[in-house]
């Protein structure tokens, strides 16, 4: 019968490496080396640690493993929100990227809120975390100067950059809104309507596409535009829909910033008995789910999120080990979905 494994005095009562020493006969350094795969250990003395370690129930303790090699596990990511499902499928890519060789993504939320994206840096940045995924380029001096002063190896994603020294992954949002519209166009119609919500700066962007297109084809009438700060949504989709449809009855096509109010326009058009596309065609952004379920299914731009996550989170590993000499930018591909919308 073996005696109940000794611990530290921590009130915790927290199994520790020590023990996890003492139960395998053999050294701290060894347990922190055997656990670590390291191929110098002997495999048996390598199989008798771990054993212990999974006997004894032991977890390593991330804060002091960080306090001892001066590096921390952890890279801090900053998404805007969590309840649309452009930046779930982003965060999926970077994890499934990162935790495989030994990173851990912290998640931050900014809400599209400067203020709120500077105070998580103030309280993160001090805990030296091992890298930094932001989105976009768009945030304070303050958060700029705390980003840059940080040492943290950093990439930006979703936008793109020639800015010198700059890491980003990304796409051009306002090319891809260009290209909506230019389907648009290729089909036929001339009064084209932009519905854009939240208006956060890739948003933005995707207007700049859009009027862009319109102005090169001697079309652009700015009474066709209708932008809400309201959070995107299928409800503020189909009251847009209708308000636009009101005030300028004689557009023939619209084309909505974000999936979610396009599939709102495309429930309000068959509410109100108004054909789609005969009557008005419908494109979204960012081919969301449901949106190939719509009746009739809608036309979209489908983005690179998950590329994104994964090409950024590799980007930073670089970074990170300091494999990669020069940050710099990597675009990626969109592509048009034509469906029945339009």
């Amino acid at each position: 019968m073996t005696d109940a494994p000794r611990r530290t005095r921590r009130s915790s009562g927290r199994i520790t490496l020590d023990d996890v020493a003492r139960a395998a006969s053999v050294s701290p350094i060894t347990v922190s080396r055997a656990l670590r795969g390291e191929r110098g250990v002997d495999p048996v003395l390598t199989l008798r640690v771990r054993e212990a370690a999974e006997r004894l129930g032991y977890v390593p303790d991330p804060a002091a493993r960080a306090l001892a090699s001066q590096r921390s596990s952890q890279v801090l990511v900053l998404v805007p929100m969590l309840s649309n499902t452009l930046f779930v499928d982003l965060l999926e890519a970077v994890h499934r990227t990162l935790f495989p060789v030994g990173y851990q993504p912290f998640i931050g939320v900014t809400h599209y809120d400067s203020a709120e994206e500077e105070l998580l840096l103030r309280t993160y940045l001090p805990h030296r975390p091992a890298g930094l995924l932001v989105t976009g380029f768009d945030r304070s001096e303050a958060a700029r100067q705390l980003i840059a002063h940080s040492g943290v190896p950093c990439v930006h994603l979703m936008e793109t950059s020639t800015a010198p020294g700059v890491a980003c992954v990304g796409f051009s949002q306002v090319d891809a809104g260009a290209a909506v519209t230019r389907h648009l166009l290729e089909r036929g119609h001339r009064r084209i309507a932009f519905c854009g919500a939240q208006l956060d700066p890739r948003v933005l962007q995707r207007a700049e596409g859009y009027r862009r297109c319109l102005r090169e084809a001697g079309l652009y009438d700015a009474r066709l535009e209708m932008l809400s700060p309201e959070r995107s949504s299928i409800a503020l989709g189909a009251r847009l829909f209708e308000e636009m449809l009101q005030r300028m009855p004689d557009i023939d096509a619209i084309f909505f910033c974000n999936d979610d109010i396009a599939q709102g326009g495309l429930l309000a058009a068959n509410r109100l008995q108004v054909p789609v596309p005969g009557r008005i065609a419908i494109a979204g952004f960012n081919d969301l789910a449901g949106s190939d379920q719509m009746v009739p299914p809608l036309t979209t731009m489908r983005t690179p999120r998950s590329e994104v996550g994964r090409a950024g989170a590799e980007m930073l590993l670089g970074l990170m080990r300091g494999t990669l000499a020069q940050p710099g930018c990597i675009e990626l591909d969109y592509e048009l979905i034509v469906r029945g919308s339009t």
